[in-house]
């Protein structure tokens, strides 16, 4: 029997980011970028404009990011995880040792998860505005709750930075 993916698509996961939320991080990043919850490719898209090279996969390409890894070796990282299971993407992000840049909630910082960013050290990116999702519907894409980059190992510099979107 095979196993059953841990990562379910589903529509209230299904929110696509914006392009612009790269801005503030591009200037750490560097080498082969795993986008491993690319969606629609928005985010690959515009790294592979800006000259990066992407290994884009997600749930429908067949590639569950919690038990997969792709068959290329990456330098880091970069995507905005399904926000139902972003306990899991942190703790599998920190497993796997690579630098990488979560787009998650403020929220983020509340409970259990202060266990794992203090023990294994976290660099925020905040941003200067809300972000405006795409959703499948087209609508209600207005900024429902304030979001961050949460890094690790891209030597941001400092524990919290401020972007400019």
């Amino acid at each position: 029997m095979a196993n059953k993916p841990l990562l379910v698509a589903n529509k209230a996961n299904d929110f696509q980011t914006p392009p612009i939320a790269l801005k503030p991080l591009m200037p750490y990043l560097s080498g082969r970028i795993w986008e491993c919850a690319c969606g629609e490719g928005n985010l690959v898209r515009e790294l592979k404009a800006n000259g990066f090279e992407v290994i884009a996969s997600d749930i429908k390409t067949g590639k569950d990011f919690l038990t997969d890894l792709p068959n290329v070796d990456f330098s880091c990282i970069v995507t905005n995880p399904p926000y139902s299971l972003k306990d899991q993407f942190l703790k599998r992000c920190y497993l796997l040792g690579k630098p990488f840049a979560l787009l998650m909630p403020l929220t983020t910082l509340e409970g259990k998860r202060q266990q794992w960013l203090e023990k294994y050290g976290v660099e925020i990116i905040l941003l200067d505005k809300r972000l405006n999702f795409e959703t499948p519907s087209g609508s209600g894409t207005g900024s429902w709750f304030a979001t961050a980059w949460f890094t690790n190992g891209l030597n941001i510099g400092k524990q919290i930075s401020y972007g400019k979107l």
